[in-house]
């Protein structure tokens, strides 16, 4: 059926396998129809995906230090896209942005146009010359750049804190999943859904991530699309919800009018994690607040390792740059619709002329409804009679934003097949983000800390054993963070783009376009933004201190304090020190020559 090499038939293997997985959803709405319960319908949808995606990890699995490391540099600039957009469609664009603007409004738009921002500044600073420079993670580049083990040994330090912040939340997402699909509790869900990360990354490294992702975007994109459209037809507002929501954030708003919207400090609710629905706009913010976090969210986006990984395993630097806009296409198609799907689905709650709103309603009704007390089981849906009316009230019910989008067909009134399906996407989200994070958290130790600092002559099996090895460990390390549940999903990816923008984003900006910078400068951008940006996290964040901000800059935006002391520090210890060699002046030209070959071979 199939003939010739691998990546020529890619459009074929992937058209094949999108069939059989519509074909799978068609099934399951088969099944739903014979009277095959909603339990088991959720269970087979995850457990399916999940399979499906190690089945890949495994036919992908290799010893070989390129494949490993770089997916042997040949991943089709519209794959690498697709894989890219996967990879960047964490379970906070899935499972909780929708959420965050559900309760916070327009001000967690904010979150949209940073990250899908952050794509310019990949493409037009970093992504080519960074795959012309030839190397396996960011801190090669650093270590290669600068000189010495002590930047490479920094460079590692702030990956390993930023992506581990970062994969703590995407675990937290895959147990959020897997504790309702399955009805577990939340504790034991994060390390089902390490396993099933586990499986995609650990033998076939950036090859077996590569191929397993291009294939969960394949999954979170249908799943995303399929409820916002439904909910639009069905509600009368049109066939392309994305240009007609306006309509019903305007009924919302006199919805919120005429429940007369307030009162909740007093509810013990609200302390517990939950938030309430009248809660719509306390978090916009102002407009100083969107653009900082707006700056963060950018440069954080172009400071992560894991997807400036993905640029390394292009076949040309042309095609990097291709990469980067095929990202931004398919990453669109998914921000440009997750305002719609929060106002219809707070539609669905707040509209008492639709068969699923539940304002008003008696607060036995409320409860009796599956879909509050499955939820409500595990913890993420809590009601509380505050004036003992036994009427539900707009501030009396609670709900995690985390949940919003994965509750959304339920809530809607939908076939399950669509929570299915919803659940099934989610954990592709955060399954693809997370197989990346542990990825480039595994290899920057392997290869730049193992390899590179303690043991140069390590054998090409040694490597990649400690790779593995390290992959576990970070994995149930980053498993046992989740089940504490320190912050929510939304909150601990904007620490992890904080820390990475704070130590990361000018060492590699400057590397590249600024021949005088030197190992000293580097060294202290990394160090002192690093760290001014983490001391002003533990003043700010209610986790730890909880001190008031300054100019309005709290724990979601500490990169604002972090970079201008990393680029101030940079450029002062690097005018002060000596100049890089001939040499290494010479190689910074060359990374901005598009043609000839890399810097760095492929043995290095």
């Amino acid at each position: 059926m199939i003939k010739g090499n691998f990546i020529d038939n890619l459009p074929k293997v992937y058209g094949m396998y999108t069939g059989g997985f519509l074909a799978f959803v068609l099934l399951m709405a088969m099944l739903e129809q014979l009277g095959v319960g909603a339990d088991t319908i959720g269970i087979l949808f995850v457990a399916f995906t999940v399979v499906i995606y190690a089945g890949i990890g495994w036919l992908s699995r290799t010893m070989q230090v390129d494949a490993y490391y770089v997916a042997g540099r040949q991943v089709p600039a519209v794959f690498n896209g697709m894989a890219t957009a996967a990879d960047w469609m964490s379970g906070a664009s899935f499972v909780a942005m929708a959420g965050g603007i559900y309760f916070g409004g327009h001000g967690y738009l904010a979150f949209v146009v940073g990250w899908t921002g952050g794509y310019v500044l990949v493409a037009s600073l970093m992504a080519p010359y960074l795959r012309k420079f030839g190397c396996y993670t960011v801190p090669d580049f650093i270590g290669t750049r600068y000189g010495g083990n002590l930047a490479r040994f920094f460079a590692v330090v702030v990956l390993t804190v930023a992506s581990f912040t970062y994969v703590t939340a995407q675990i937290n997402a895959t147990g959020t999943i897997a504790s309702r699909a399955l009805q577990i509790p939340f504790e034991v869900g994060v390390w089902f859904g390490l396993l099933g990360i586990l499986l995609c990354s650990m033998l076939g490294g950036m090859r077996a991530v590569t191929w397993t992702q291009v294939a969960q975007y394949i999954v979170l994109i249908i799943a995303y699309l399929v409820p916002v459209f439904w909910m639009s037809n069905k509600q009368g507002f049109g066939l392309v919800p994305q240009f007609v929501y306006g309509d019903a954030v305007a009924r919302i708003g006199e919805l919120e009018a005429m429940y007369n919207l307030g009162g909740l400090e007093a509810v013990e609710g609200a302390k517990k994690g939950l938030k309430a629905l009248s809660t719509a706009h306390a978090a916009a913010g102002d407009s100083w607040k969107f653009v900082t976090l707006v700056l963060c969210m950018m440069a954080g986006t172009a400071s992560l390792p894991h997807i400036l990984m993905r640029y390394f395993t292009t076949p040309s630097v042309k095609a990097a740059r291709q990469s980067v806009a095929w990202s931004l296409l398919f990453i669109f198609l998914l921000y440009f619709t997750a305002p719609a799907l929060a106002t219809f689905t707070k539609l669905q709650v707040l509209d008492p002329n639709l068969a699923t709103g539940i304002i008003g309603k008696t607060i036995a009704d409320v409860n009796a409804l599956d879909w509050v007390q499955k939820w409500a089981n595990i913890g993420f849906v809590q009601i509380i009679d505050a004036n003992g009316d036994g009427l539900l009230q707009l501030n009396e019910f609670f709900m995690r934003g985390d949940i919003v989008v994965l509750a959304t067909p339920e809530i809607a009134g939908l076939p399950y097949v669509i929570s299915g399906l919803v659940a099934a996407g989610g954990m592709a989200a955060a399954m693809s983000t997370a197989d990346g994070l542990l990825l480039a958290i595994a290899n920057a130790l392997s290869h730049d800390l193992y390899y590179k600092i303690i043991d140069p002559k390590a054998e090409t099996k040694k490597r990649l054993l400690v790779a593995r090895i390290l992959l576990l460990a970070i994995g149930a390390a980053g498993a046992f963070v989740a089940s504490l549940k320190l912050t929510s999903i939304l909150g601990a990816v904007a620490w992890a783009f904080d820390f990475a923008c704070s130590g990361l984003f000018f060492p590699i900006v400057l590397g590249i376009w600024w021949k005088r910078a030197n190992r000293p400068g580097a060294l202290a951008g990394m160090l002192f933004g690093f760290i001014a940006g983490s001391l002003y996290l533990y003043n700010v964040a209610p986790a730890f201190l909880g001190n008031d901000p300054w100019f309005g800059i709290d724990h979601l935006r500490f990169g604002i304090i972090g970079m201008p002391v990393s680029l101030i520090a940079m450029v002062v210890v690097s005018l002060m020190t000596a100049e890089p060699d001939a040499e290494t002046q010479a190689m910074v030209d060359e990374i901005r020559v598009p043609s000839g070959k890399t810097v760095l071979d492929s043995t290095h």
